[in-house]
C-alpha cells in the first residue's frame, strides 16, 4: 500500500471515531437525528460535486452510472445509520463500535478474496488478521465493576453486527462503483447522500416531524460535526479504493476502533484502558505489516 493511500485511510479512522463519539452523545429520536445530518452532509458535499462534475466536462463524463449507482449506496448507507444509531442508544460505544467495526471488514474480506477476485499479498494478509485480532482484545467483555451487563452486551453485539454486515455491503459496492463503474469518489459520494436525504424525508411522519424542531435544537452542533466530519472520513476512503484493494484498505481503516474506544475511555468513561491498549498495539502492528 502506498504511503498516500496508508496516510489518508488513517485519516479517515481518526474522523470516523471522532463522529461517532459524537453520535452517541445524541438526545432524543433516532431516526429524526439521522436525517437531520443526512440533511447536513447533504447541503455540505452537493456544492463539492456539483463544482468536481463542471470541471470534468458536465454529466455525461461520468455516464449514467452516476444517477442510479449512488442510489444503491444511499440505501445501504441508511440500513447503516439507522442500525448504528440504534445500537447506541441500547448499548455502550465500547460494545457496538467494536463489533460493527469488527464484523464489517472480516464479512468484507471474504466476499473480495472469494468473489472479486483480489488476491493481497500475505504479509498483508497477516497484517489484517492481525487488525481483527486487535479489535478481538478491544472489545472483548471484562468481569471488572464497571463491565456493562448481558443485555447491554447483547444487544451490543446484534446491533454492532447487524452494523457491521452493512458496513460490508457498502464497502464492497462503493469499491465497485469507483472502480468497475470508474466514478468519481466527490461527485459519486455527494449525490448518495442527497439520496439519503431524500429517501429518509419519506420515513418523516407525523410524530416524528412533530420532533424536528426540538432534536435539531438539542443537538446542532452533534448534528453540524456529522454532517462535515462523516462525508470527509469516507472520501478519503473511496479516494484510496481507487489505487488499493478493497481486501486492504477495509481492514486498514478499522484503525478507527481503537481511537474510538479509547476515547469512549476517556469522554464517557468506559473501563478496561489497559486491555485498549494492548488491543491498540496489536493494530499498529497490523497496520505496519499491510503498510509495508
Amino acid at each position: 500500500m502506498s504511503a498516500a493511500a496508508l496516510a489518508m485511510v488513517l485519516s479517515a479512522a481518526v474522523l470516523h471515531a471522532v463522529w461517532n463519539l459524537a453520535a452517541k452523545a445524541k438526545h432524543g429520536d433516532s431516526y429524526t437525528f439521522v436525517w437531520w445530518y443526512a440533511v447536513v452532509t447533504a447541503l455540505v458535499t452537493a456544492p463539492v460535486g456539483i463544482v468536481c462534475v463542471v470541471q470534468h466536462g458536465g454529466w455525461s463524463a461520468y455516464g449514467p452510472a452516476l444517477v442510479w449507482a449512488p442510489a444503491v449506496s444511499a440505501v445501504i448507507h441508511i440500513g447503516y445509520n439507522l442500525a448504528l444509531q440504534t445500537g447506541y442508544d441500547r448499548a455502550p460505544l465500547g460494545v457496538v463500535y467494536p463489533a460493527a467495526r469488527g464484523t464489517g471488514p472480516i464479512l468484507t474480506m471474504i466476499v473480495a478474496v472469494a468473489f472479486l477476485s483480489e488476491r493481497p499479498g500475505w504479509w498483508a494478509l497477516a497484517g489484517a488478521l492481525v487488525i481483527v485480532g486487535g479489535i478481538v482484545v478491544t472489545a472483548a467483555p471484562g468481569r471488572s465493576p464497571g463491565a456493562v451487563d448481558g443485555s447491554q452486551l447483547l444487544a451490543g453485539l446484534g446491533w454492532g453486527i447487524l452494523t457491521g454486515a452493512f458496513i460490508a455491503g457498502y464497502t464492497l459496492w462503493d469499491d465497485h462503483s469507483v472502480t468497475a463503474l470508474a466514478q468519481s469518489p466527490i461527485p459519486y459520494f455527494s449525490l448518495s447522500a442527497v439520496y439519503q436525504a431524500i429517501f429518509m424525508t419519506f420515513g418523516l411522519n407525523r410524530s416524528r416531524r412533530r420532533l424536528m424542531r426540538d432534536s435539531v435544537k438539542t443537538n446542532w452542533p452533534v448534528i453540524v460535526s456529522i454532517g462535515v466530519l462523516s462525508p470527509a472520513a469516507y472520501i478519503l476512503v473511496l479516494t484510496a479504493m481507487q489505487s488499493e484493494p478493497v481486501s486492504l484498505v477495509a481492514p486498514l481503516r478499522e484503525t478507527s476502533i481503537v481511537v474510538g474506544s479509547l476515547l469512549a475511555w476517556v469522554v464517557f468513561k468506559e473501563s478496561r484502558p489497559g486491555r485498549r491498549l494492548l488491543g491498540a498495539l496489536l493494530v499498529v502492528a497490523g497496520v505496519a505489516l499491510i503498510g509495508g
